[in-house]
């Protein structure tokens, strides 16, 4: 990750990390890059530790992402938690504070390494670990850990049409792509009926921007998965289509090491997996139709729809 801007911490926030840190003094205060809806500052303390501290600003997950943190020791690379403010009531705003993983992101180290395969392979085990994890039933995380039973495989026309009636999609498509859009949800959703009820682990945002590698006795391995605010219980060929999403901005050997590597560490491939995992993502590329026309996912997302419904 790499370092932005200095940060002050107020003195909420600064008192919340006296008590945990004890005689620990923080000498350095960066915002990292890599988070889109949260703030994320990398701290130095004058004995050389590094810690990140966690600010949510939007939904609050703070709760969730702890509890993940501890559920995912020893399954996962994550980085371990030390302590949450998960209300806010001590730093005024819903804060996490965890260890500083070493490591460069993912979208950084792709365009540098002749070895996109190996990385690939290494990033796809990491998917099929997570996927090792179940919950009792489906949904999103309303309490921690526990989801609702919301089943996302039952409701992609609907979401689809929804996200069509609240966003800016036709400030981009004519009204005959639109209906073809909605056909193509409606075709789709067929597709999902083998996964229903599926209540595995999903990161939900699942890309090199939330993955930190390195090389470790001349091969490349994930350090950590970032960034849990989207994660509920589903199917895990999610996350291989949110990897897979932008095609053209990863390389094809990247690709091919990424399924090789999810399908030889276990991961659920069915013979159809492509067409499946473009489904799941309908809901992700819907879902962007809602932001700005110039918002650079608006701008994405559109070109992407509108091969799927070329092809």
């Amino acid at each position: 990750m790499t370092d932005g801007d200095r940060v002050h911490l107020d003195e909420r926030t600064s008192s919340w990390l006296t008590d945990v840190l004890g005689r620990q003094r923080i000498v350095a205060a960066r915002s990292l890059s890599g988070g889109f809806r949260n703030h994320n500052v990398r701290l130095v303390t004058d004995i050389g530790e590094e810690y990140v501290l966690r600010r949510f600003l939007h939904d609050n997950t703070c709760a969730v992402e702890t509890a993940l943190a501890e559920r995912l020791t020893g399954v996962v690379p994550v980085a371990e938690v030390l302590a949450d403010d998960p209300d806010g009531a001590l730093t005024g705003r819903p804060a996490m504070l965890s260890r500083f993983v070493p490591g460069v992101l993912l979208t950084e180290a792709l365009p540098a390494s002749a070895e996109t395969h190996q990385l690939g392979h290494a990033v796809g085990a990491i998917l099929a670990a997570i996927g090792t994890v179940t919950f009792a039933q489906p949904g999103f995380f309303t309490s921690v850990l526990v989801p609702d039973g919301t089943d996302t495989t039952t409701q992609l026309p609907a979401f689809v049409e929804r996200c069509l009636a609240e966003g800016n999609a036709d400030q981009a498509f004519s009204a005959g792509e639109l209906d073809a859009l909605r056909q193509h949800a409606a075709d789709q959703a067929a597709l999902l009926t083998p996964l229903r009820g599926a209540r595995q682990l999903v990161h939900s945002d699942f890309n090199p921007k939330n993955l930190l590698v390195a090389r470790r006795d001349g091969t490349w391995v994930v350090t950590a998965v970032l960034d849990w605010e989207f994660a509920f219980a589903g199917a895990p060929l999610v996350d291989v289509g949110n990897m897979l999403r932008f095609q053209d901005e990863i390389p094809p050997d990247f690709a091919d090491g990424f399924i090789a590597g999810f399908a030889a560490a276990g991961g659920d491939l069915p013979e159809d997996w492509r067409p499946v995992s473009q489904a799941l993502d309908l809901f992700a590329l819907a879902d962007f139709l809602t932001r700005p026309p110039g918002n650079p996912f608006f701008g994405k997302a559109v070109a992407v729809i509108r091969r799927q419904l070329q092809t």
